[in-house]
């Protein structure tokens, strides 16, 4: 078993390699939309694509969600590990993006700024504040899940938990793309011409919450384990002669 600072250590490399990569990607973002005169991508014609940067753009998301699983992989000892440094990863990540952007070229405005969040399946939609709330959770919980070393999080015994961030993820999913969704028997010209008028935060806040119960478990299993014993349980032979 790695020791608590080998633990951190990892844990800071992580964030670090988050953070640059959050850098290249800022960049890579802030080249297209300069070469698209799209800096704001809530404008008429959102997918101005230049001819044949489509599925290179589809690809570099994917490969970006690979490099975050490799790093975790590397990081990691086991599959829990493993999977709280990828959170810890995306999470980052996804924030300093938007930090990078706004040094770059002044965008967003605000956290409310609709933003073009991921193109797989469909394009996402939302204001930069939904993906930055799903992203600190993921940083929770990846914290607590590769940090501490006695902690256990929610399990197979706690099903129930999993099954509530499931259902969280599948209506915050909706949220983004209900506009796209509803686009869809419009055909492709239909999909990329969306521009969302509202945003539904009555369900994404009900999704992010229910994402949001393994991490409250989790935190509570960690600051139960911050208290103080009762003196009893400290010294079992004490505890044997008051019985």
């Amino acid at each position: 078993m790695k020791s608590p600072s080998t633990q951190w250590l990892r844990w800071t490399l992580v964030v670090l390699y988050a953070v640059a990569m959050a850098w290249v990607e800022s960049a890579v973002v802030f080249y297209l939309r300069s070469m698209m005169n799209r800096i704001e991508p809530y404008q008429p014609d959102p997918f101005h694509i230049i001819v044949g940067f489509g599925w290179v753009e589809l690809i570099r998301e994917f490969a970006t969600m690979v490099m975050l699983l490799m790093v975790a992989a590397l990081a990691g000892q086991n599959w829990r590990s493993r999977w709280g440094y990828f959170a810890i990863a995306f999470g980052v990540w996804d924030v300093f993006y938007y930090v990078f952007l706004k040094i770059i070229c002044g965008w967003p405005h605000s956290l409310l700024d609709w933003d073009i969040l991921f193109l797989l399946p469909l394009p996402w939609w939302g204001p930069v504040l939904a993906p930055v709330m799903i992203s600190l959770l993921l940083i929770v919980w990846g914290t607590l899940a590769s940090q501490w070393i006695r902690f256990r999080p929610p399990g197979k015994a706690h099903w129930w938990l999993w099954l509530l961030n499931f259902a969280g993820n599948l209506l915050a999913l909706y949220t983004f793309m209900a506009d796209t969704l509803a686009a869809v028997p419009g055909g492709l010209a239909a999909i990329c011409n969306v521009l969302p008028a509202a945003f539904n935060w009555p369900l994404f806040i009900v999704a992010w919450l229910l994402m949001a119960a393994p991490v409250i478990f989790a935190t509570c299993q960690w600051l139960a384990h911050q208290r103080p014993k009762p003196l009893n349980s400290l010294n079992p032979d004490l505890d044997a002669t008051t019985h």
